[in-house]
């Protein structure tokens, strides 16, 4: 299962995200796109957005911290 979290440092929703994936044992990929330009366009091409967080599991792309979203994309 590849998952990704595009976040920055000030987000707490990142922040809740990803302590939401430790906390269910599940590693993850981060990348600041406040410091790397290149994962921000990444970011973007993936959601069409700007806001972080941005959660890639598997090809599936959410934009913000939604824990049912997250369930659902880890049980596929």
């Amino acid at each position: 299962m590849a998952v990704t979290v595009y976040s920055t440092p000030s987000c707490p929703y990142c922040t809740m995200a990803k302590n939401y994936l430790k906390q269910k044992g599940i590693p993850f990929t981060e990348y600041d796109v406040s410091r790397n330009t290149a994962k921000a366009d990444e970011m973007f091409r993936k959601s069409g957005q700007m806001g972080v967080p941005v959660v890639d599991i598997n090809g599936r792309v959410m934009v913000g911290f939604k824990p049912t979203d997250i369930e659902s994309a880890l049980r596929r």
